[in-house]
């Protein structure tokens, strides 16, 4: 027998369908995405109504034909109604966006971080997204979630960051912290994620990418840490403690430099932005390490895409350049196609605009397990234990 709460979750798998479909080609008629989706075309009708009440569709003023009988009307997203705010807490800035459904910029504003203690960046961040919040509201759109981006490893179930070294954060509860300060600035009642910072570029570069999403891709963000987001069979890749793409402190030379983990000859010892000057042999070096990590990712995951993003690739293009001659040198020694290597969509705006894209992405996933229910259950967990 059926019950309702599995009426309802084939009915968000359903409408989840609809929309994906109409983000990737906008203008199909009702008609077709009951043949592209293999629903039935009263389900169709059914749910494109209530998706239109909900202002998540809107209808083209013009009508077409398309082969499938009368004219229909093309349908799109609705992205007059909706958007998203995301937040990137880095070792320097705060960045804030509010982003459409289509992952159009709306609003940007970026301030140093005043102070790294954890609640006074989290008082930061809500003085900042409350007057991101006030430019939504005069312009008629309401807000559907906020994301957050942190240079550090999360734990997806609890929220926690566990190692963000930069910061100089260990197992920090961030997450009651950061919603406890947007409540102070009115915004209680707002659903609010918290991800790694490449792991929220990663998944903006892959949920906003133009037609279908390039799946498996990994996004490699090269600041004054080094670390990877990694999209795999239509999600994020996290590991089973959130420490999934923490490539900065993979190791590229025994007994090399010492390494803010404590390490020797990690990846960030040799690719970190605080190292990098105006120094050609300095940076050719670099450009060589960066390639040799591209490398190693690409024969362990075998991406269909690779973006390099973060201050040090703004700031030295060159160092791009060379490590994608790098790993074309490997491809041709090993008589295989490189993947696509190319620079981030949104450049140093991609994290912001990925924590924005951790609402969208969670919405058209209904049988991955949401924020919220993981939480709870790493709660009863802990409890157990």
């Amino acid at each position: 027998m059926k019950t309702t709460g599995d009426q309802q979750l084939v009915k968000r798998i359903n409408r989840s369908v609809l929309l994906r479909l109409l983000r990737a080609q906008p203008g199909l008629s009702r008609a077709r995405l009951a043949s592209r989706s293999g629903l039935t075309k009263s389900t169709v009708s059914l749910l494109v109504r209530e998706l239109i009440e909900d202002e998540w569709l809107a209808e083209s003023d013009a009508s077409v034909t398309d082969g499938l009988g009368r004219p229909s009307i093309p349908l799109q997203i609705h992205v007059g109604v909706r958007a998203m705010i995301g937040v990137e807490i880095a070792v320097e800035v705060v960045r804030v966006v509010c982003v459409s459904l289509l992952g159009d910029m709306l609003y940007s504003d970026a301030q140093p971080l005043q102070d790294r203690a954890p609640g006074a960046a989290c008082a930061q961040v809500a003085r900042m997204v409350s007057a991101a919040h006030a430019q939504l509201l005069a312009s008629g759109l309401r807000l559907s979630g906020i994301g957050v981006g942190v240079p550090g490893a999360v734990d997806d179930a609890s929220g926690m960051v566990r190692f963000a070294p930069n910061l100089g954060w260990r197992d920090v509860n961030l997450l009651p912290q950061l919603t406890a300060a947007l409540a102070r600035e009115g915004l209680a009642e707002v659903p609010v994620q918290l991800q790694n910072d490449a792991d929220a570029a990663a998944l903006g570069e892959y949920e906003f990418s133009d037609g279908e999403g390039e799946d498996p891709l990994i996004f490699v963000s090269c600041d004054v840490g080094i670390g990877a987001g990694i999209v795999l069979n239509d999600r994020l890749f996290v590991g089973s403690r959130g420490m999934a793409g923490e490539i900065g402190h993979t190791v590229l030379q025994i007994d090399g430099p010492l390494c803010s983990c404590g390490r020797r000859g990690c990846a960030e010892a040799f690719l970190g932005s605080r190292l990098l000057g105006q120094d050609t042999a300095d940076l050719h070096r670099a450009a060589r390490y960066l390639g040799v990590l591209l490398q190693n990712l690409w024969v362990t995951f075998e991406p269909r895409a690779i973006v390099l993003g973060g201050k040090s690739c703004e700031l030295h293009p060159e160092l791009v350049r060379e490590a994608i001659a790098t790993v074309q040198h490997y491809a041709d020694c090993a008589g295989m196609p490189p993947p696509n290597v190319r620079a981030a969509r949104y450049g140093p705006w991609a994290p912001a605009v990925g924590a924005a894209a951790l609402t969208l992405h969670d919405y058209l996933r209904p049988l991955h397990l949401d924020s919220e229910a993981r939480r709870e259950r790493a709660a009863a967990a802990d409890a157990q234990a």
